[in-house]
C-alpha cells in the first residue's frame, strides 16, 4: 500500500506499507501470508474475482489486535497515518473526521478488494504531463488524485476518498477554453476581486450553454457565426479560441522558465494547509471542485480556480469553502500501469465512478 506522506507535506515522497505476500511453491502451488499488523507475517488467502480484480482475506485476525486495545491501535494508526498524536489535534471537528477514518478502515481488517487503475495517457498537447498527485484536503489531510486531460477540460479523479467525497469522484474539472488573467498582487489580495472574476466567466459560461441549447432547438436566427479570435493581451476570463488551446498549452508547458511565471498570493481569508506553496504560477484556469455532506450527502459542483504552478504542482481555489489546495506530483513509478487504449483509460474511470455513485 501506499501512502500519502504526513499532512500537509505534499512534497515528501509516498510512504510504503506491504499488506500481504505470496510465496510460490512447487507445481503452482502458494502460500498466501497477511502482513497487516504488528505480530508478523500470518495465514492469508487471495482469491481471483475476476480479470483485473482479485481480493485478499486474513484467516487469523487476532494477529492485529494489541494487547492494550482498541485506544492503543487507534493511537498506533494515528501515529503511522497522521504523524501526531490525538493531543497535537486541537481542531475538534479534525479529531472528528479522523476517528471516523480509523473506524471505517480498520473495520475490514485487511479483507479487501483490488481493482486495476490504469495511469492517464500523455499527449503532446497536454497542458503538463498527467498522472498521481498528493493533495491538501483541509481537515482530511492528504489524498492521491489522478490528473487526466480529455480535450479542452482536465480532470481531478479521486484515487484516495474521504467521509464527504469517495474514491472515484471527480473532484475537479478544468475548463481550459477559459484561462483567467489574475491581477497584480495586491489586488489578488482581495478575496472579492478574484471571487468577481470567477462568477463573471461561470455567468458567461452559462450564457454560452443557453445559446447552445437554442441552436441546436433550431431557434430563431440560424447558427451564429463563429466568434474572431481576441485580438491583444486575454481579458480576465477570456476564452482562447479552439485552435489556439493546444498551442497555447504547449507553449506554457514547454517554455515557462522560473523568471518568467506571475506573481501569485493567496486572498486574504482563504485557508491553506500549507503556506510554502509557490509565490509564481504559470497561468490559471477556471474550474469546478465537487464539496458534499458526510457521506457523499447533497454534492454539487461550485466554481473555482486552477492555478498551474509548473511541471509537478499544481493548486485549487475552492471559492465556495474559502479553501486552498495544493498538489504535488507523485514522484513513484508504477510498473505495467499504462492503459492498452485511449477508450480502456476511460472505461476505467467510468467504472470507479460507478462504485460510489
Amino acid at each position: 500500500m501506499y501512502l500519502p506522506p504526513h499532512d500537509p507535506h505534499v512534497d515528501d515522497p509516498m510512504r510504503f506499507k506491504p499488506l500481504f505476500r505470496v510465496h510460490l511453491m512447487e507445481r503452482k502451488s502458494a502460500t498466501v501470508e497477511c502482513m497487516y499488523g504488528h505480530r508478523g507475517p500470518h495465514n492469508g488467502h487471495i482469491q481471483i474475482v475476476k480479470k483485473d480484480e482479485f481480493s485478499t482475506k486474513c484467516n487469523q485476525t487476532d494477529h492485529h489486535r494489541m494487547s492494550g486495545g482498541r485506544q492503543e491501535e487507534f493511537r498506533t494508526w494515528l501515529r503511522e497515518e497522521w504523524g501526531r498524536t490525538l493531543e497535537d489535534i486541537f481542531h475538534e471537528h479534525m479529531q472528528e473526521l479522523i476517528l471516523m477514518k480509523f473506524i471505517y478502515t480498520s473495520q475490514y481488517d485487511n479483507c479487501l478488494t483490488y481493482r486495476r487503475i490504469y495511469l492517464p495517457p500523455s499527449h503532446p498537447d497536454d497542458l503538463i504531463r498527467p498522472g498521481l498527485f498528493k493533495g491538501t484536503y483541509g481537515s482530511h489531510g492528504l489524498e492521491i488524485v489522478m490528473l487526466s486531460f480529455h480535450g479542452k477540460r482536465a480532470r481531478g479523479t479521486k484515487i484516495t476518498g474521504d467521509p464527504n467525497i469517495p474514491a472515484g469522484q471527480q473532484t475537479v474539472e478544468i475548463d481550459l477554453r477559459h484561462r483567467i488573467q489574475l491581477p497584480d498582487v495586491e489586488s489578488l489580495r482581495s478575496f472579492s476581486e478574484l471571487s468577481r472574476l470567477v462568477l463573471d466567466v461561470r455567468e458567461r459560461l452559462r450564457q454560452e450553454q443557453q445559446q447552445e441549447s437554442g441552436l441546436e432547438d433550431g431557434g430563431a436566427g440560424g447558427r451564429q457565426s463563429p466568434r474572431e479570435p481576441q485580438q491583444g493581451p486575454a481579458q480576465p476570463g477570456a476564452e482562447l479560441p479552439a485552435e489556439k488551446v493546444g498551442e497555447a498549452r504547449g507553449a506554457e508547458a514547454a517554455g515557462a522558465q522560473p523568471g518568467q511565471g506571475q506573481p501569485f498570493v493567496l486572498p486574504v481569508g482563504v485557508s491553506s494547509r500549507n503556506e510554502d506553496y509557490p509565490r509564481t504560477c504559470r497561468m490559471c484556469f477556471y474550474g469546478t471542485g465537487l464539496i458534499a455532506g458526510h457521506g457523499f450527502t447533497s454534492p454539487e459542483r461550485t466554481p473555482g480556480v486552477f492555478i498551474l504552478f509548473d511541471e509537478d504542482r499544481f493548486g485549487f481555489i475552492w471559492l465556495e469553502l474559502k479553501s486552498f489546495s495544493l498538489y504535488s506530483r507523485v514522484q513513484a513509478t508504477f510498473r505495467n500501469a499504462e492503459a492498452p487504449s485511449p477508450q480502456a483509460f476511460e472505461e476505467m474511470l467510468k467504472n470507479i465512478q460507478s462504485l460510489t455513485s
